[in-house]
């Protein structure tokens, strides 16, 4: 009779510690990346030849997201399922004459982001 009662203790035990910790996992599994969706227009008169994505304050960029792609004067692109890996994501464009165009967006959120020819440029001068 006394080992059947130690036996379902150690049962009841083992069961709630495995409980335990499945509930105190469940919150890291569930934290899925936020996803941005930003929709390029471009009302400038320079071509748009590469696109690149990169955490706030770095410089770690990422691939061309546009392939072999261009953004043509007039013309848009949707860059969809962004992932994000903090709350916002920087975007940088590449235009036609090597200069960069860049702008920060909040993940979570779908954008639009214009670029026209008054957008601040940087051509690497001084």
């Amino acid at each position: 009779m006394r080992n059947s009662r130690i036996m379902r203790r150690s049962v009841h035990f083992v069961i709630f510690s495995a409980v335990l910790c499945a509930l105190t996992a469940m919150p890291l599994l569930s934290r899925a990346q936020p996803t941005t969706a930003v929709n390029i227009v471009n009302n400038s008169n320079r071509a748009i030849r590469n696109v690149y994505l990169s955490p706030v304050g770095s410089d770690d960029w990422s691939v061309n997201q546009l392939g072999n792609n261009t953004i043509g004067a007039g013309q848009s692109f949707a860059l969809n399922n962004v992932t994000c890996d903090q709350q916002q994501i920087k975007v940088i464009g590449e235009d036609q004459d090597g200069c960069f165009l860049s702008t920060i967006v909040t993940c979570g959120d779908s954008v639009t982001w214009t670029v026209t020819n008054d957008s601040e440029r940087d051509c690497g001068g001084d």
